[in-house]
């Protein structure tokens, strides 16, 4: 396999749709054929180890077809998030919920008409809310790119903050004779935490020809403006965020963390590695444990490519490989029989880096969204463009920091 054809495998299940399972199921062919060849010349390559020779095609070998399961691997999980994102939108069927004010917000946008029926869709701060249907294809953008979203809590809010009660406990008991007195017993108490949203933007721009352009289908292309910047930023607040116009990123609240001490339930554990630069079987297996068994059922492990891919190479002490491969579209690749989730704004292997996490997210971290996409249109500051100063209110943090762990690197 050459390495020229791998970016070709790649863009194929890009551009899968919901009827195209076949081209899906050729890449999981792919990926399983590749899959089997790395670990034979895995295999080669230790034999050449213990022999004390290197042979450098072997080497090139291994390399080339780590790329290539690393590329058909991306792939899948890019199919499996856009079925993910068809599930969050009842299938991806939908009409218009609103035909008049649709008319009327597409005229707005092309040539800046105000319509009497546009009122309904008017904000306190000036500008319109965008309609149902641009709004979901936005929101569908940021399921396919933003990982923490297809594995994270949503919360739509209407207001500008969230506040969730946590349970305490603290009930207290205790054992009696039969006619003895009962004491009053300690009561359980509540802890809460707020969620602010911060402002996410984007301030695309088109000329008015091209917005005069019946050909055009404006919502999409505005869409894929405003996907890049917004999961871009996204995707590095969830993780790493400082709750400063932007979401508490997970990784601030582990313990001697930013938001450790702030959180009711307490921090998110740190798991040490002995190395500052290498990953063992045990380290990973000590992570798992880490968390409650309840909550290991929906648990998956985060990281980013570069992490996965010195993961992919561990085996066990019998010679069999940690890491499994997508078998079938919808199922993510595993790792000791639990799914990984590529993210891309997790730290790389090295001193004292967080690089591998593992849990519940779904019940660990909440993103809260503030309903509705403001769009603001000006032609006037950069003649002949037409600006679309685009925002959204985003915010995130920990909810239940006992359904999270991460591993810590060595710091020397």
């Amino acid at each position: 396999m050459s390495k020229h054809m791998l970016p070709a495998k790649a863009r194929g299940i890009v551009a899968v749709r919901a009827d195209a399972g076949g081209d899906v199921t050729k890449i999981l062919a792919d990926l399983q054929k590749d899959w089997h060849e790395f670990k034979a010349t895995q295999a080669q390559k230790d034999k050449e180890v213990n022999a004390k020779f290197d042979d450098v095609v072997t080497t090139e070998k291994m390399q080339r077809i780590d790329s290539s399961v690393s590329e058909l691997q991306a792939a899948v999980d890019q199919a499996n998030a856009k079925l993910a994102a068809m599930t969050a939108n009842g299938g991806g069927a939908g009409g218009v919920k609103d035909q008049e004010y649709t008319d009327a917000f597409r005229a707005h946008f092309r040539k800046g008409e105000v319509q009497a029926n546009l009122n309904k869709g008017a904000a306190d701060e000036g500008g319109y809310l965008a309609p149902v249907e641009w709004d979901r294809t936005i929101t569908d953008k940021l399921i396919e790119v933003s990982a923490m979203r297809q594995i994270a809590g949503v919360q739509t809010i209407s207001g500008n903050g969230f506040t969730k009660l946590f349970n305490l406990r603290g009930t207290a008991s205790g054992w009696v004779g039969e006619a003895a007195a009962r004491p009053e017993t300690g009561t359980a108490t509540f802890g809460s935490m707020t969620f602010t949203t911060g402002e996410i933007y984007a301030n695309p721009a088109a000329t008015q020809q091209m917005l005069d352009d019946a050909e055009v289908n404006l919502e999409a292309w505005i869409a894929g403006e405003v996907e890049t910047e917004f999961s871009y930023q996204e995707g590095l607040a969830f993780i790493s965020g400082n709750g400063t116009n932007k979401p508490n990123g997970f990784l601030t609240y582990v313990t001697g963390g930013a938001n450790a001490a702030a959180n009711p339930l307490g921090a998110i554990e740190a798991k040490a590695a002995a190395s500052g630069s290498a990953i063992t079987e045990d380290e990973l297996l000590d992570l798992i444990y880490a968390v409650p068994s309840a909550y290991t059922g929906n648990s998956r492990f985060v990281m980013n490519r570069t992490t996965m891919g010195v993961v992919r190479k561990l085996r066990d002490s019998t010679g069999r490989q940690l890491w499994e491969p997508s078998s079938q579209v919808g199922q993510p690749s595993q790792l000791l029989a639990y799914p990984v989730t590529e993210m891309p704004g997790m730290p790389d292997i090295a001193l004292s880096s967080l690089p591998i996490a593992f849990g519940d997210f779904r019940r660990g971290y909440l993103i809260v969204d503030r309903t509705g996409v403001r769009v603001l249109r000006d032609p006037f500051t950069n003649k002949p463009y037409v600006h679309f100063y685009t925002t959204k209110r985003v915010g995130g943090g920990v909810v239940n920091p006992e359904c999270l762990k991460v591993l810590q690197m060595a710091a020397a």
